[in-house]
């Protein structure tokens, strides 16, 4: 009976975590965060959007209050941060074909962000964006 009952459970742990590899729900991610007011959002979209197109540039919203105390505009600013070491990384290797793959991958990073900052989204870019360096 014991044998019975710990194959059951097994069987049980394992359709779980079936459900969860094959629902709409993923394993082990955060929900989404609420959206940004609206103000928040349109204060400081053009930064967020121009940051993508030039990543040097990510420490800008930081230089005002209204920015450090942005949560929209430091999510991007960390989320241009990365994509700027993305792009480091794939010019530094670039004298070898990964570098150009991860290149492209920095490009297509790029056009992910513009498209989530002009939307006045919060997405994390994919890959790279669990990573937080700017709090």
């Amino acid at each position: 009976i014991v044998l019975n009952l710990r194959d059951n459970h097994r069987h049980i742990r394992h359709g779980e975590i079936a459900r969860k590899l094959f629902m709409d729900e993923p394993m082990n991610q955060a929900a989404t965060p609420a959206p940004m007011p609206a103000s928040d959002t349109e204060q400081h979209k053009v930064f967020a959007i121009v940051g993508y197109i030039i990543p040097i540039i990510f420490f800008i919203p930081m230089l005002s209050e209204s920015g450090k105390k942005s949560a929209f505009a430091m999510f991007h600013a960390n989320k241009q941060l990365l994509l700027l070491i993305t792009w480091l990384v794939g010019w530094v290797t670039s004298f070898i074909l990964i570098g150009f793959f991860i290149s492209i991958f920095a490009f297509i990073l790029m056009i992910i962000g513009i498209i989530n900052a002009a939307g006045g989204h919060m997405k994390k870019l994919p890959l790279i964006g669990s990573i937080t360096i700017l709090k």
